[in-house]
């Protein structure tokens, strides 16, 4: 053999093994990446409102994993999640609708879709997100993956109280025409809507975890209104007739929320316009079955996840209190001072933890729901919305 073939054999080895080398190399560097690959379930994100920042979070050892930046105006922001629970769609006060990774703590894409806006909703199959807006009124559907603008429902009005339906459905309230509207995106491109009478100035609206039953409190009359979508023909009813201010017009000093799931059990939970207390409806016969006194006006009233517990926090000046209410008892078990200016609470998936932001401290603090007990404290910039990638999995949220 020559030496110019032995010289291409060894040649040809020393390729082979370097290849093979690099093999090993890739195949490691994957592993290693696998290794590195995490799950949503457990994260979430806090509204620094006063920087334009969203904060993403761990609950399962209760820590800031990184921060994201230039989300615009945050002063009353909601967020929607992806059905993998990877994507959070905010929804800023300046019409912004930003999309961002939580594995990569970044934004994918942000648009402005309007003057301003106040929340959104994600369609059951992960396909649409639709923003609901106060300027210029109506709604916005985009294409969940890339933002692309999809269709558009004006409305001449302020749109308030929208959640998703089963089948690619929407429901919202609007707050100058008194109307309840429900518009079906089974086609995008081409919405149809139906509209019903509801009563004055519906501020707030939320559906019942099964995704029956749409209801929109009002704020310029006494009373709910009360869609049922399994039964769209009937229209709208108007229940609780002496839900509100009553015959004495109270101040109100922040608008309560009814967004937030407070359905516990056959039993629904709403914050008295106005008024120190909670109302208790039996959401069988939508009637009200009894009144609990609480320390202040009600904004969140929501119910823990296995539905036990319904916590409370309250307007300006009794923003520094919490308090829980046992649904076995309809009684008032605990009142907490956890800090200054709560604004928001989210439980932990399964109800074990609850996260609330208190703004004015600049700290989102964990408490045990069973005993009560302060777990935490993260330091945040004046954090307000606290909403967790589980409600992915939740319709209405």
């Amino acid at each position: 053999m020559d030496r110019a073939s032995v010289t291409a054999r060894l040649s040809s080895r020393v390729a082979i093994r370097a290849l093979v080398a690099l093999c090993w190399c890739l195949l490691l560097a994957g592993c290693a990446a696998t290794s590195a690959q995490r799950g949503t379930g457990d994260l979430g994100i806090v509204i620094e409102r006063a920087d334009g920042r969203v904060a993403i979070v761990e609950t399962t050892a209760r820590r800031i994993l990184a921060k994201v930046e230039g989300l615009g105006d945050l002063s009353h922001a909601s967020a929607v999640f992806s059905r993998d629970g990877r994507y959070a769609y905010v929804f800023g006060r300046d019409g912004g609708l930003t999309k961002v990774d939580l594995l990569g703590a970044r934004i994918v894409k942000r648009v402005m879709q309007a003057g301003n806006s106040i929340g959104g909703a994600i369609s059951q199959d992960g396909r649409l997100v639709v923003a609901q807006n106060y300027d210029p009124g109506g709604i916005k559907v985009f294409d969940a993956v890339t933002l692309e603008l999809l269709a558009e429902v004006p409305t001449g009005s302020k749109v308030v109280g929208l959640v998703d339906l089963p089948g690619n459905r929407f429901a919202y309230s609007l707050f100058d025409k008194g109307e309840i509207w429900v518009t079906d995106l089974a086609d995008p491109r081409r919405p149809h809507t139906r509209r019903f009478p509801a009563g004055m100035h519906p501020y707030d609206g939320l559906v019942t975890p099964d995704g029956r039953y749409y209801l929109a409190g009002l704020f310029g009359e006494d009373g709910v209104a009360l869609l049922d979508t399994w039964q769209i023909d009937k229209g709208v009813r108007k229940i609780l007739e002496n839900y509100g201010r009553g015959e004495e017009k109270l101040p109100v000093f922040k608008m309560p929320h009814l967004r937030g799931w407070a359905i516990a059990g056959r039993h629904a939970y709403l914050p008295a316009i106005g008024r120190r207390e909670v109302l208790v409806v039996d959401t069988e016969r939508w009637q009200e079955t009894r009144r609990i006194p609480v320390k202040g006006q009600p904004v969140f009233v929501m119910a823990r996840p296995d539905g036990r517990q319904v916590w409370v926090n309250f307007a300006f000046p009794d923003n520094g209190w919490v308090q829980v209410i046992d649904t076995l008892t309809g009684q008032v078990v605990q009142t907490l001072q956890p800090g200054k200016a709560i604004l928001h609470m989210e439980f932990t998936p399964r109800g074990e933890q609850v996260w609330l932001s208190a703004r004015d401290d600049h700290a989102v603090v964990i408490y045990d729901t069973q005993t009560f007990a302060r777990l935490d404290s993260l330091p945040l910039q004046s954090p307000s919305g606290i909403f967790f990638a589980s409600r992915a999995a939740r319709i209405g949220f």
